[in-house]
């Protein structure tokens, strides 16, 4: 499916390049940086049992067409719609995080309904999401069981009739130029009751790095300058609501981050992610 992103600036217009049918953002005090979209909302719980050492993490995997566009757009607050994580790890690992008779669904809702965020496989088919349900602490949000090779994709939603910008990570690192995650980072836009698939890390505006699963030493993150091994194992989602003539404003409310790991860093320079260094 062909992306939607731009580039943007807080409160300022920016122009970007047009290239190819997806949409492309970024921020002015930050790097230019892209995303892809699909919303995502987690949830925290205290009593939830604590959350095993991550066995999976995301490898740079091989390259996917993907054809991107910048386009002129801007931010209605320097305050995100919302924030959201989602953990993931070996089956037998999340089953411990999440205990017994979890929480379960196929996605998760972001800014009051507005945008559904999913994790697909290679199939197309949505991966479940589980959670405790005991407790409302910091390390209950909902877990995703990876298989090790296995490809997954990030889906995002739309069911409003107003414009979002998408920020995504994965292991801490910015799914458009692989430096930390920031919420002043530039994202994709995702349109009105459409969809935005999000395949890899971006490599150009005509390709990306397929995300795998794979052993955490195999990870892009435990690969990267960039990268922080501490940030293996949860991919995060962030929503700003994009200016729009004729879009109803939906009522603003503050949205924080409910796991910083997911957004470790203000911002980086470099407008795509560098390709990783493995150790001999």
């Amino acid at each position: 499916m062909i992306d939607r992103l731009y580039r943007s600036r807080l409160f300022r217009f920016a122009t970007g390049l047009v290239a190819g049918a997806a949409l492309l953002a970024a921020c002015t005090q930050m790097p230019q940086q892209v995303l892809r979209d699909e919303p995502a909302r987690s949830a925290t719980a205290s009593a939830a049992p604590a959350a095993p050492a991550p066995q999976l993490g995301t490898q740079w995997g091989e390259g996917l067409e993907s054809k991107t566009r910048a386009v002129v757009t801007k931010r209605l607050s320097a305050q995100p719609d919302d924030v959201a994580s989602l953990g993931y790890n070996e089956a037998s690992a999340v089953r411990r995080a999440v205990g017994a008779n979890p929480e379960r669904r196929l996605s998760m809702m972001l800014a009051d309904g507005d945008v559904e965020w999913s994790v697909l496989d290679e199939e197309g088919r949505a991966l479940p999401l589980q959670r405790a349900r005991r407790g409302a602490g910091p390390d209950d949000m909902f877990r995703l069981a990876g298989v090790e090779g296995a490809r997954y994709t990030l889906r995002f939603r739309n069911l409003s009739e107003r414009s979002y910008e998408v920020i995504a990570t994965v292991d801490g690192l910015d799914v458009l130029n692989g430096k930390p995650g920031s919420l002043r980072s530039g994202g994709y836009v995702l349109r009105p009751l459409q969809a935005l698939t999000i395949e890899g890390f971006r490599k150009s505006q005509n390709e990306v790095a397929a995300f795998r699963f794979a052993a955490p030493g195999r990870a892009y993150a435990a690969n990267s300058e960039a990268g922080d091994v501490r940030n293996i194992g949860v991919i995060g989602a962030a929503l700003f609501e994009l200016e729009e003539r004729d879009a109803p404003r939906r009522q603003r409310r503050d949205a924080a981050p409910s796991r910083p790991s997911a957004f470790p860093a203000d911002g980086a320079d470099g407008a795509y992610a560098p390709p990783p260094r493995y150790r001999k």
